[in-house]
């Protein structure tokens, strides 16, 4: 009868970790909503500046801005955007996986020079390469409990100080890009310096007679801060849906194989209990006998 407690104990526990799974998939669910209205909001304004910003790229090649400018990457910073919880999945592990192969792959020679920094935004990442002892620059954990547009840009403005003043001759950023609810994409792009074909070939420029005010340089200078802005604040956004995206499906994994686990403890349970059963019935019978011989 112990086997049989122990099976009985066995299947309340799967049943509370259903009931918890189940709980978190639909927080998630409410969750991700929120956080695709704000990311398919973000896009159309983010494709319209750079679709500015590319019918405007002629003005780049005489432009005076610190943030277009190519430089030899002796010092590099990556910003690996993760997420404060886990019970997603891959879905951590998946970015930093993607910038330690980033790191080996362009950044090597860097690295073993310790002239490759770390920006984590995200708990995940942040303790990660922590405790690896990489060079991390501050604490962003704190910016996924207020998801503003102005505290990421704190982020993104003291990385452009830090880029304008040559701390960093490039920057990178890592995240997972959201698609729909089950599929998130890897994604690697150059921030710093604003890489100048991706404006000229994302979008091709339109063939319009435009009136510009105050002039097109000034525009131009304008533009190229806030799109890096927009760039992050985008990043940020989509690794925020994608999260939530990867929490749902993982805990509707979990909850149907906690289903299938319940089952097979179930017929465990039913199979010792009549085990136990016919050898009380044969024990009683032997007795019987025994008695009457």
């Amino acid at each position: 009868m112990a086997n049989l407690k122990e099976v009985r104990i066995r299947i309340a526990s799967v049943q509370s970790t259903q009931q918890i799974t189940k709980a978190m998939k639909m927080v998630s669910a409410a969750k991700l909503k929120r956080a695709t209205n704000a990311i398919i909001q973000l896009r159309p304004y983010a494709t319209k500046l750079k679709e500015i910003l590319g019918n405007l790229s002629a003005s780049l090649e005489g432009s005076s801005s610190p943030f277009i400018q190519e430089r030899e990457p002796n010092k590099v910073l990556i910003i690996v955007v993760s997420s404060n919880r886990g019970l997603a999945g891959a879905f951590n592990m998946n970015v930093i996986k993607a910038t330690n192969n980033l790191i080996a792959e362009k950044y090597n020679e860097q690295f073993k020079n310790g002239n490759v920094s770390i920006v984590a935004i995200g708990k995940k990442s942040q303790d990660f390469y922590e405790k690896r002892n990489y060079n991390t620059i501050g604490n962003n954990n704190e910016v996924y409990a207020t998801l503003t547009f102005e505290n990421v840009t704190k982020i993104t403005e003291s990385i452009m100080v830090g880029f304008e003043k040559g701390k960093f001759d490039k920057v990178e950023l890592v995240y997972n890009k959201f698609k729909n609810a089950a599929v998130q994409i890897l994604t690697t792009e150059q921030l710093l310096p604003l890489p100048k074909n991706a404006t000229e070939e994302q979008i091709k420029p339109a063939n319009i007679d435009y009136i510009l005010e105050p002039s097109k340089e000034n525009i131009v200078e304008q533009l190229i801060p806030k799109s890096i802005k927009i760039q992050l604040y985008k990043a940020v956004l989509d690794s925020h849906a994608a999260e939530h995206g990867a929490r749902m499906t993982s805990m509707d994994k979990a909850t149907e194989n906690a289903g299938d686990l319940l089952k097979a403890l179930k017929l465990s349970y039913n199979q010792a209990r009549q085990a136990a059963i016919t050898t009380e019935l044969t024990e009683i019978v032997s007795g019987a006998a025994a008695l009457n011989g």
